[in-house]
């Protein structure tokens, strides 16, 4: 049976330099979506030409938008790279360019090609939550995290700043503490007897 193996993990984009290659509609999206989760993220965008909302969304972020074409120069200094050209020849070579410098690349609309899929991201203050569907069925993602803004409840921020002020009194090693901490929490899963 075939299953997700990828490894999910939760970058601090602030720390990181995203290089999006594209202009277009789905250029916009990810741009959208990245500084959705992470405002504070440091990206810069090549394109010959941006769309009316990427400008505006480049003022409300550290993005910095360079017009032109992809040259392999602009991966300098670059953590991750995000292709959406509609050029695949440019797209293909993007990624060629990345995996020889080690740098994560996601060519969007395009599995083979990415290192990393952008998945649904549900936000409720401190917690967040990130839905992949190993990139068969981004809908599916979208839906799921329609599901989740939903039923994550709203105040949930405050259960965790409370967990965390307990946990700061919680004496013992680190075993002990996980095991305390399991034992409070077991309440928010506990399934309704009827």
């Amino acid at each position: 049976m075939e299953r997700n193996n990828l490894y999910p993990i939760f970058l601090k984009a602030k720390s990181l330099n995203v290089l999006i290659i594209g202009g277009g509609f789905v250029a916009e999206e990810k741009l959208t979506f990245l500084l959705k989760s992470s405002p504070d993220a440091c990206v810069t965008m090549v394109s010959p030409m941006f769309r009316k909302g990427t400008l505006s969304l480049s003022k409300k972020g550290d993005v910095t938008l360079v017009k032109g074409k992809y040259k392999k120069k602009y991966l300098k200094g670059k953590h991750i790279v995000v292709a959406t050209t509609d050029l695949p020849e440019v797209n293909v070579k993007v990624h060629k360019h990345c995996r020889k410098r080690s740098i994560l690349v996601n060519v969007a609309d395009n599995p083979p090609y990415c290192d990393f899929y952008m998945g649904g991201i549900v936000t409720k203050g401190h917690v967040k939550v990130a839905i992949s569907t190993n990139g068969k069925s981004p809908t599916t993602a979208k839906r799921l995290r329609q599901f989740f803004e939903d039923v994550i409840p709203e105040n949930v921020d405050d259960l965790v700043k409370n967990l965390n002020e307990y946990r700061k009194t919680i004496k013992g090693d680190f075993e002990e503490k996980v095991e305390t901490l399991n034992e409070f929490t077991k309440g928010l899963i506990a399934k309704k007897e009827s």
